[in-house]
């Protein structure tokens, strides 16, 4: 993927213009813009930053501080990205992890002027 491209997303997360960036990013892996909702659905850990929700298309998350979070973003968005037209998913964590982890090296890579920890609360990316 063009760095450019994975750099501009995560700015655009990380200044709080995510539903941008979803946009962006549903436009460039050609599928439809997820919806993104603060709270997550009745049932979720509350140890979990965000999930995604294949029946309605939506990233929830846990609050408006994650809004600015690339990591979860990125990672709920894969989950979106590998969900079938029927509804199955056929993605895995760590693959999502990873996902994520390449937009955010890509970003501190082509621009310095961000800088952003990686914390993994999905576990270790390989």
């Amino acid at each position: 993927m063009e760095p450019r491209f994975e750099a501009l997303v995560v700015r655009l997360i990380l200044d709080g213009k995510t539903e941008e960036a979803l946009e962006k990013l549903a436009e460039h892996f050609n599928v439809d813009t997820p919806r993104i909702k603060v709270g997550l659905p009745k049932g979720n850990r509350s140890k979990i930053k965000g999930c995604y929700i294949t029946k309605n298309q939506t990233i929830h998350v846990l609050n408006g501080e994650v809004l600015k979070d690339p990591f979860t973003i990125l990672h709920e968005f894969y989950h979106h990205l590998r969900t079938s037209p029927d509804n199955r998913h056929r993605g895995t964590e760590k693959l999502a992890n990873k996902f994520a982890v390449e937009f955010i090296q890509a970003s501190q890579t082509s621009e310095k002027k961000y800088t952003y920890t990686v914390t993994f609360n999905y576990g270790p990316v390989k």
